[in-house]
C-alpha cells in the first residue's frame, strides 16, 4: 500500500508541474505574435505556400500593365492603290492612279488613358491587399494548427501517465483480489479504464498526424516532415482594449482595403463610363505618288490627311446600359465595404470576449480546481486506504486531476489560438505596449 500511495502521489506532483510553463520570447518581425519555432514555420509557409506565390505574380504582373492600360494603341501603317483602272492596269493612264503610303493613329478623347492607368494601379492595389490578407489567414491557420498539435502533444502525455497510473492500480487490485481483500470488479473497472485510455491514444495519435499533414501542405512541403510540438506556452494575461482593438481593425485590416480599393476602381469605371459619351478619333495621314502620264507630264504627288470620329448613336443601349451597370457595381462596391466596416468591430468583441473569458476559466482551473481536484485525490487515497471509499471512488479522484490538468492547458492554447485569429482580423500582432499584460507562470 505504500508503494501505491507512492506512485499516486508522484503523479499528483507531476500534474501540478502545470503551474511552471516555460517563457516563450515573441518575434516582432511576423505577421502575427509567434515565438521562434513558430515563426520559423511562418516564414517558410510565406517562402513556400503556392498560392501566397500564385497571388504575389499576379501584383507583379498587374504592376506591369499599369504603363501599358495608359499608354496609346500602336500606330497603324498601311499600303494601298487608289484608282487603278482595270482595263488596262497601269499606272500612268489617269491622272488620279496613285501608290499609297498612309499612318494612322487612333486617339481616345480626352482623360480616358489617364483613368484607364488609374483603374489598372487600383486593380494592382487591390490584388496587394488580397495578398497581405491571404498571408494573414495562412499565418493564423498554421498558427492554429501548430498549438493544436501542442495540445495533442501534452493530451497523448497526460494519456502516458493516466495509462501508467491505471496500470499500477490494476496491478494493486489485483493482488487485493487474489488475497481476498479486494473485489473483482475494481480489477475489471481498472482493465476497461485501461482500454478506454489506450483508445483515446490512438484516436489522438491519429489527430496529430492529421494536424501535421494540414501543416505540411500549408508550407506545401513535398514529404511528410513531423512538426516539433511546443511546450505549454507562458499565459499572458492580457487585458484587452476593446476600442484600440476595433480603431486597429478599422485602420488595418486588409479586406477592409480590398472593398476599399473595389469601390475607388468602381468610381473610375463610372467615370470611364461617363467618357464613353465622347468621341474617340482616329488620325489619318497619307502621301500618294503619281506617276507620268503617258504624253509624259510629270504629275505631283499628293498628301491627305482626315480625322475620323466615332459617334455615339446608339447611347441609349451601349454608353447609357454600361453607365448604368457602372453605377450599380458603385453602389454595391460601397454597402459591401460599409458592411464590413459596421461587422468588424464586432468580430473584434466578440473574439476579445472569448480571449477574456477563456483567461478566467484558465484562472479558474489553476486557481481552484485543480487545487480542490489535488486534495479530493489525496483525501480518496488516504479514505481508500483505510477501507472509508470504494475503489471506482478512488480512480475518479485521480483520473479528475489529470483530467483538470489537461482541461486547463486546452484553454491554455485555446487563449493563443484566438489571439492568433484576433490578430488575423485586426491586420497584424497585438500592439502589446498599448494592452496591459502580466504573464505570470
Amino acid at each position: 500500500m505504500k508503494r501505491l500511495s507512492t506512485i499516486l502521489l508522484i503523479s499528483m506532483a507531476v500534474a501540478f508541474g502545470l503551474n511552471t510553463v516555460i517563457p516563450v520570447p515573441l518575434l516582432a518581425d511576423v505577421l502575427i505574435s509567434a515565438p521562434p519555432p513558430l515563426a520559423e514555420l511562418l516564414e517558410e509557409g510565406l517562402a513556400e505556400n503556392k498560392e501566397i506565390q500564385s497571388l504575389a505574380a499576379q501584383v507583379e504582373s498587374l504592376k506591369e500593365e499599369i504603363s501599358f492600360a495608359g499608354s496609346l494603341e500602336d500606330p497603324r501603317l498601311g499600303l494601298g492603290v487608289l484608282n487603278l483602272p482595270t482595263d488596262t492596269f497601269n499606272f500612268d493612264q489617269e491622272p488620279m492612279t496613285q501608290k499609297v503610303l498612309f499612318l494612322a493613329q487612333k486617339v481616345p478623347w480626352f482623360g480616358k488613358l489617364s483613368l484607364k492607368s488609374k483603374r489598372t494601379a487600383l486593380m494592382a492595389s487591390r490584388q496587394q491587399a488580397v495578398l497581405e490578407a491571404k498571408k494573414l489567414e495562412l499565418a493564423r491557420r498554421i498558427a492554429t494548427a501548430y498549438y493544436e498539435v501542442g495540445f495533442v502533444a501534452s493530451n497523448l502525455e497526460i494519456n502516458s501517465r493516466l495509462m501508467d497510473m491505471v496500470s499500477q492500480l490494476l496491478k494493486v487490485a489485483e493482488t487485493r483480489y487474489a488475497s481476498g481483500e479486494g473485489l473483482q470488479q475494481d480489477v475489471l473497472q481498472a482493465q476497461v479504464e485501461l482500454t478506454n485510455l489506450l483508445d483515446e491514444k490512438i484516436v489522438l495519435k491519429r489527430k496529430r498526424r492529421t494536424l501535421e499533414d494540414q501543416i505540411n501542405g500549408l508550407l506545401n512541403r513535398e514529404s511528410f516532415a513531423s512538426v516539433i510540438p511546443p511546450k505549454p506556452p507562458m499565459y499572458a494575461d492580457i487585458t484587452l482594449d476593446f476600442e484600440t482593438l476595433k480603431s486597429q481593425s478599422l485602420s488595418n485590416n486588409p479586406w477592409l482595403r480590398v472593398r476599399q480599393a473595389e469601390v475607388n476602381q468602381a468610381v473610375v469605371e463610372e467615370e470611364l463610363a461617363n467618357k464613353d459619351y465622347w468621341p474617340n478619333m482616329d488620325f489619318k495621314v497619307a502621301y500618294g505618288q503619281r506617276e507620268e502620264d503617258f504624253t509624259g507630264r510629270d504629275l505631283p504627288d499628293f498628301v491627305s490627311a482626315t480625322v475620323t470620329f466615332t459617334i455615339p448613336l446608339w447611347a441609349k443601349s451601349r454608353q447609357g446600359k454600361k453607365l448604368a451597370a457602372s453605377k450599380k457595381t458603385h453602389e454595391a462596391a460601397i454597402k459591401s465595404y460599409r458592411n464590413l466596416v459596421e461587422t468588424l468591430p464586432h468580430r473584434v468583441d466578440a473574439l476579445a470576449t472569448e480571449i477574456r473569458d477563456t483567461q478566467e476559466n484558465y484562472r479558474l482551473y489553476v486557481d481552484a480546481l485543480l487545487v480542490q481536484s489535488e486534495q479530493w485525490a489525496r483525501s480518496s487515497l488516504a479514505a481508500y486506504e483505510v477501507g472509508k471509499v470504494e475503489f471506482n471512488t478512488m480512480v475518479s479522484a485521480q483520473l479528475m486531476l489529470l483530467r483538470a490538468e489537461l482541461q486547463a492547458k486546452r484553454y491554455l492554447y485555446s487563449i493563443y489560438q484566438k489571439l492568433a485569429e484576433l490578430e488575423e482580423v485586426i491586420g497584424g500582432p497585438l500592439d502589446m505596449a498599448s494592452e496591459n499584460v502580466n504573464k505570470s507562470s
